[in-house]
């Protein structure tokens, strides 16, 4: 199975000329925010998968009918596949993807560091979680498993996170993955300089991966395709 992840920029492998040989075995789109709504329409129709995307701290202009004030929290769309805007937002929600089986959750935005759109309090992010809550149950008493990927913008605290307010990682996140034990953590936000830099952090149970540009997630497989 593989997951090409994108975030941040359009200026990655995954968005040049060749993008249908080098991801043509793509399985599934996801992308951490910071995007241009129209890449994820390019995507979808050059490699014929879904992208399933959370918001990231810019680029929300195009989504402002969407959101809700409080919290700054996004309405609930009737379920996934209900409304379609160039992909299918995932942020605040839990879902199945049938095609692959997958439990994939999504949590988009970064700390609150201004009065922006898309920026959360600690405690913010906290009640988003706990919202997850009743469906990760659900998820683990019908799967045996509470999740497979929690898509987020912002990395988790001291994992690859910046030491400016706006770029910090969330703490919760780090609790998060203590109790529900995703296989993947895929975030974006933190832009890295050069493209060979390591992306992967173990986290316990949990691969953190910083997607920034695109990453492939190659299951069964130890390398990766990164650009």
């Amino acid at each position: 199975m593989n997951i090409l992840c994108v975030a941040d920029t359009t200026q990655s492998l995954a968005f040049s000329s060749n993008v249908k040989e080098i991801y043509k075995d793509t399985d599934l789109i996801l992308s951490c925010g910071d995007m241009p709504v129209e890449s994820y329409d390019y995507l979808s129709t050059m490699l014929r998968r879904d992208v399933f995307y959370v918001y990231g701290n810019h680029n929300l202009s195009t989504f402002k009918a969407e959101m809700d004030k409080e919290f700054m929290h996004y309405k609930k769309f009737e379920n996934e596949y209900t409304k379609k805007f160039y992909g299918f937002l995932i942020d605040g929600k839990c879902l199945v993807h049938k095609r692959t089986g997958l439990i994939i959750a999504g949590l988009g935005g970064s700390m609150r560091y201004n009065t922006g759109d898309s920026q959360y309090t600690e405690s913010q992010m906290k009640w988003r979680i706990r919202r997850l809550v009743p469906t990760l149950l659900r998820n683990k008493r019908k799967y045996g498993r509470y999740l497979d990927i929690l898509v987020t913008h912002a990395p988790p605290r001291g994992i690859g996170d910046g030491v400016d307010q706006c770029h910090k990682g969330f703490e919760c996140f780090l609790s998060f993955m203590d109790k529900y034990k995703p296989k993947y953590l895929c975030h974006g936000h933190i832009h890295l300089d050069d493209q060979n830099a390591p992306r992967v952090t173990q986290y316990k149970d949990t691969q953190v991966i910083n997607v920034f540009g695109s990453y492939m997630i190659k299951e069964k497989e130890t390398g990766a395709i990164d650009g």
